[in-house]
């Protein structure tokens, strides 16, 4: 059968435009690594930012304030975090689609649809988040002592939604258009300012608690702020400008049906880590404190293959977009060998080392002997995980999120509930709790290679839709 001409890689130019988007045209590692690497740095500095948290008030304040401040009140962030990261997400894909397509007034409308998104959502998450803390709080079972803190937190943290939920979405538009080096550099500023503040707030003030959160939500404001200038200064299709700030009911309608299957899906991890949080909370303070240093250092790994994530989804939004499906093809075979290798790199390391960074955030001999055991379980889990990050990213970049939801629903959520539900109560040991990560990474792993294989053998690039096979 005679190959598409979408399906055969076009010839290099010897000549040099005055821009070249070398998303659709570079080598594609080459390029891709050098996409990744600032999201990569991007979020080890989003990392520090949340670390340094943890560590100020575990080492100033005490074991309590770190499980308030990483336990329960961590978790329910980053499922309201995680739900909008999927809208805008799927505001990405469409933007990094037509702006692979060129088409520049659907650019410039996807963009502006998703910033109004943005501030419309985060108001409505303040109002949630601020009214519903205390029930969510005494939902999840939190140990008694650190119920107050971590609804101190969550109010003062919802409070600066908004900000939050604009330099999300402004640098998800920015990476949409392969620009992934500012929005690091936003988050350099930011980081630095945090650290200041939360040395101000918490050690030379003693607000505790209280200062952390408030030192946050400030500069969540700076990011949104110097994120919109970027926008508002760029010279090309995604300007933003106040006055263009409306919703676009047909950009609207598709970023809905590609962002609302992404945020539920990344809520079902979101769902399950608050019941695993639960059950964590069943067996000690000392347990919740180690749970909590452990979810810093566990999100080392976490950053790297999330980055490579969304360079994925960038790279498949944009190539399919302009009719490349045999880039696409050859960018997730690319990213899996990397995948791979990250993978096994850091689960070593970790597993050597991380009993040492341990000890950064509580100098309690049972936190550290608790959360040496539960790190050295969980890293030795991640080669489970690594597909799963690089075939959904890739599927949700040619704009199919509908499947990929299902199967986070099946096995992230429903697997694990499983598994708790039954596996707990005859042993109930932290172990078993952990148990519920590599059965349900396993899982999915497998139903994602099935579903992708069949997907990609069967799409045609030009229209998106499967053909016969």
């Amino acid at each position: 059968m005679r190959k598409s001409i979408t399906e055969k890689a076009p010839k290099e130019s010897t000549k040099s435009p005055a821009y070249v988007n070398r998303i659709t045209s570079g080598v594609i590692w080459k390029q891709l690594l050098l996409y990744f690497f600032p999201l990569l740095f991007g979020s080890f500095f989003q990392q520090l930012y949340n670390t340094v948290d943890a560590v100020i008030v575990g080492r100033f304040v005490g074991k309590e304030a770190l499980a308030a401040v990483g336990g329960s009140a961590a978790v329910l962030v980053n499922y309201f975090i995680g739900f909008f990261g999927g809208l805008s997400a799927g505001a990405a894909v469409i933007i990094s689609q037509y702006y692979g397509a060129k088409k520049d007034s659907d650019v410039s409308d996807a963009v502006h649809t998703s910033i109004a998104l943005s501030i419309v959502g985060g108001i409505l998450f303040t109002l949630i988040g601020t009214i519903g803390a205390p029930l969510a709080i005494r939902l999840m079972g939190t140990p008694a002592e650190t119920v107050a803190d971590s609804v101190l937190y969550l109010r003062i943290f919802f409070c600066g939604m908004v900000p939050n939920l604009v330099y999300n979405m402004g640098a998800g538009i920015l990476r949409a258009v392969g620009d992934s080096r500012r929005p690091l550099y936003v988050l350099i500023v930011s980081c630095f300012a945090n650290i200041v503040l939360d040395l101000v707030f918490v050690v030379f003030l003693g607000m505790g608690v209280a200062g952390v959160a408030l030192a946050t939500i400030l500069c969540q404001a700076v990011c949104a702020v110097m994120t919109l200038m970027i926008l508002a200064r760029a010279n090309a299709s995604y300007t933003f400008r106040p006055s263009l700030l409306r919703f676009h009911r047909h950009i609207l309608r598709k970023t809905l049906a590609l962002g609302l299957p992404t945020g539920i899906q990344s809520t079902m991890y979101s769902i399950s880590n608050i019941i695993i949080q639960a059950a964590i909370n069943g067996f000690s303070t000392d347990a919740v404190s180690a749970w909590a240093a452990i979810s810093k250092i566990d999100a080392i790994y976490w950053m790297l293959i999330n980055s490579l994530g969304v360079a994925v989804t960038t790279f498949a939004g944009q190539n399919f977009g302009a009719g490349l499906l045999y880039r696409v093809r050859s960018c997730v075979r690319q990213s899996l060998v990397i995948a791979g290798v990250m993978t096994g790199v850091v689960s070593t390391l970790l597993y050597m080392h991380g009993w040492r960074l341990i000890t950064l955030f509580s100098s309690d001999e049972s936190v550290i002997s608790t959360g040496t055991m539960m790190m050295r379980f969980l890293v030795s889990c991640y080669i489970t995980y690594f597909m799963i990050e690089v075939l959904s990213g890739s599927l949700r970049g040619m704009g199919n999120s509908f499947i990929p939801m299902l199967i986070s629903v099946t096995c992230i959520c429903g697997l694990r509930i499983l598994w708790l539900a039954v596996a707990l109560p005859a042993n109930h040991t932290i172990r078993t709790v952990m148990m519920s990560y590599p059965i349900s990474w396993l899982a999915s792993s497998t139903l994602f290679s099935v579903y992708y294989l069949i997907f990609i053998k069967h799409l045609n690039p030009l229209t998106g839709k499967r053909t016969a096979a």
